[in-house]
């Protein structure tokens, strides 16, 4: 099996060793070339065509996101952004993702996990699973919802009504902030379901996210606070580094944040949110998972379906990784599978 191969962007000579320590350690990857600044990057893709691309975001010469945007231009090669984790680097982290990168890290080990062995892993896993996904074709037309509605006839008989629903769910990981920009700010205003958002995303992140995703949307999109109601039209992020559960009670439900246990794989995860929706409020729950690595949210879907919910899943051809959605795909608990772009419409129609 060939070798995803990898171009290295960093202006830290330190740092370029230290990736490519790690990156040629595992024996699935092979780092092809490094550069000092984005300018050189953007010449060693022209001349390397790498797999993948690690790229810093603070550089001279040329910084990371005019990079990102320069190699979109001509080559759509998968990007993965090294950011720091302060509100500044998260804001850039968001300019690089809307400038087409794929999904970031942050650049110093610790901060992707307390065990170094394990951050190690983490990080090539991430490489390796971009690097399967080839080179990225943003012109591709995705199937209409009339297709893909018809495509999973077999998968599910049930017609859909937006008036059957008092909850919608949504969960995502890699490639999440891209999806969800091409979702959100599509849904229209008197959307009547409250939404809850569910992002693999640290803490200092979500807060720079929801300001960002408000700020383009209809809906009124916040960073979700212990004891809120969720309101019609309404959506919370889960904050990073927490964990987010739902209860039934009044009126409205309402949502409780607590801290995330120290062995937690996720921080926020789908599944533990998944899991707090009470028996007596299925069936009433519309659950969608996006792009995403793992299978965090097919746990939690499966409880929910077996009390009635509903399940959705972004299809293959438009996640940027097929983990998350394959997961509870291959259990059969979908209902429906959906190109990204045609979720935003089928939930405006209601129907």
């Amino acid at each position: 099996m060939a070798k995803t191969r990898v171009l290295v962007v960093d202006d830290s000579s330190f740092l370029r060793k230290r990736i490519v320590e790690i990156l040629e350690a595992d024996h699935h990857l092979e780092v092809v070339g490094t550069a000092s600044n984005g300018l050189e990057g953007v010449k060693q893709v022209e001349k390397l065509s790498p797999d993948v691309v690690t790229m810093d975001i603070e550089m001279p010469v040329m910084d990371g996101i005019s990079a990102v945007k320069k190699i979109m231009e001509t080559s759509n090669t998968p990007i993965l952004m090294f950011s720091s984790l302060t509100t500044k680097g998260a804001a850039a982290t968001f300019e690089a993702l809307e400038a087409g990168a794929l999904d970031y890290l942050p650049k110093t080990l610790s901060d992707i996990s307390s065990d170094t062995e394990l951050a190690k892993r983490k990080l090539c896993a991430r490489v390796r699973m971009l690097g399967s996904r080839g080179k990225i074709d943003s012109k591709v037309n995705v199937a209409s919802s009339f297709e893909a509605v018809e495509v999973q006839s077999t998968v599910t008989s049930i017609p859909f009504n937006i008036r059957d629903y008092k909850l919608l769910v949504i969960g995502t990981s890699t490639g999440g902030p891209a999806a969800l920009q091409k979702v959100l700010p599509l849904i229209d205003a008197d959307f009547p379901l409250p939404i809850v958002i569910v992002q693999h995303m640290p803490s200092s992140f979500t807060q720079q996210f929801s300001e960002r995703m408000d700020g383009v949307s209809k809906l009124s999109i916040r960073e979700g606070k212990n004891g809120e109601s969720l309101r019609p039209g309404q959506v919370l992020v889960a904050p990073g580094g927490c964990q987010l559960l739902i209860d039934k009670g009044g009126l409205y439900p309402g949502i409780r944040i607590k801290p995330a246990k120290k062995d937690d794989i996720y921080k926020p995860c789908v599944d533990v949110t998944l899991k707090s929706i009470a028996s007596d409020f299925c069936p009433s729950v519309l659950t969608i998972i996006l792009t995403g690595m793992g299978s965090d949210g097919c746990e939690g879907a499966k409880r929910i379906h077996k009390l009635g919910a509903r399940i959705w899943a972004q299809d293959k051809d438009s996640s940027v990784i097929y983990g998350m959605p394959m997961a509870v795909a291959n259990e059969g608990i979908v209902d429906r599978v959906l190109p990204l772009n045609d979720i935003a419409n089928i939930l405006n129609k209601g129907q």
